[in-house]
C-alpha cells in the first residue's frame, strides 16, 4: 500500500514501512502491552519533564494523547483515501517513545484491512488502545475516563485534519468516508460522549492547562483555564 498521500495530510498520519535511518530503540507495541513498561515509563518521564508538569499524571495524559492520535491517524488516513488501511497489529507496529513522528513508528507488516467501522475498531481501539490504557494504568494513577476522553479527542482531531486536507485537495469522497467512519467509531460505549456538538469539542480535560506554560487546547472542554492553586504546591513525586 502506498502511504505517501496519507503522510501528506500531516506528520501524525505518516507511517514508515522501514526502520528509520536515524536509528532508535524501536520495540513492537506487543511487548509493551505484555508488560514491558520501561519505554512507556521513560516516555512519560520525558514528556512530564519537558512540560514541567506538576503531577505525573499530566505527563502521562499528554503522552497517551499523542500516541492515541498517531494510532488513529495512521489507520484513518489510508482508510479514507483508499478504502483500506494497514493491518497495524501490535506485533508489526514498532514504537520508540524517544522519537517524534514520523520516526516514532514503523510498520513491518504487509497486510491491509477493509475500511469499515468494525475493522478500524478492532485494529485500533481493541488491539491497541485497550492494552495501552492498561499499560498507562500500571505506570501510575490516571482515570479511565481521562484516557478514553483523550482517545475520543485524538480521533476527532484526526478527522478535522483529514477533512481540511481533503477540501484543499478536492477529495470530497475522502472527507465523506472519514466522517462516516468516525461517526461510527464514536458510537461505542468507551468513546460515546467523549466529544460533543458539530465541532466535536471534547467533554473532559487532558490536564495540559496545569503545566506552567500550558493553556487550553483547541477542543478544550473549558472556556477559560481553571484556577488550580497548583502553582503554590510542591511538584507531586
Amino acid at each position: 500500500m502506498d502511504l505517501d498521500d496519507s503522510a501528506s495530510i500531516g506528520g501524525f498520519f505518516a507511517l514508515r514501512t522501514t526502520a528509520p535511518e536515524t536509528g532508535g530503540a524501536h520495540q513492537p507495541l506487543a511487548r509493551l502491552y505484555a508488560g514491558g513498561d520501561a519505554p512507556l515509563t521513560a516516555r512519560v518521564d520525558r514528556v512530564a519533564a519537558r512540560l514541567g508538569a506538576p503531577e505525573r499524571r499530566v505527563g502521562a495524559s499528554v503522552a497517551q494523547l499523542g500516541l492515541a492520535a498517531r494510532l488513529w491517524s495512521t489507520a484513518l488516513g489510508p482508510a479514507a483515501l483508499h478504502g483500506r488501511f494497514p493491518d497495524l497489529t501490535p506485533g508489526t507496529l514498532h514504537w520508540d517513545g524517544a522519537l517524534t513522528s514520523p520516526d516514532d513508528l514503523w510498520w513491518s507488516g504487509t497486510g491491509t484491512r477493509p475500511a469499515t467501522v468494525a475493522e478500524l475498531r478492532a485494529a485500533v481501539q481493541e488491539a491497541h488502545l485497550v492494552p495501552l490504557h492498561a499499560a498507562f494504568a500500571r505506570d501510575g494513577r490516571i482515570s479511565p475516563r481521562l484516557l478514553w476522553g483523550n482517545a475520543g479527542s485524538a480521533l476527532a482531531g484526526a478527522l478535522r485534519e483529514l477533512v481540511r486536507w481533503a477540501r484543499a485537495h478536492d477529495r470530497p469522497e475522502a472527507a465523506e468516508r472519514a466522517t462516516v467512519l468516525v461517526r461510527g467509531l464514536l458510537d461505542h460505549p468507551d468513546l460515546a460522549r467523549t466529544v460533543r456538538g458539530p465541532a466535536l469539542r471534547r467533554a473532559s480535560c487532558c490536564l495540559y492547562y496545569r503545566c506552567p506554560s500550558g493553556g487550553l487546547c483547541g477542543d478544550c472542554v473549558f472556556d477559560h483555564p481553571p484556577r488550580t492553586g497548583l502553582e503554590r504546591r510542591p511538584p507531586a513525586p
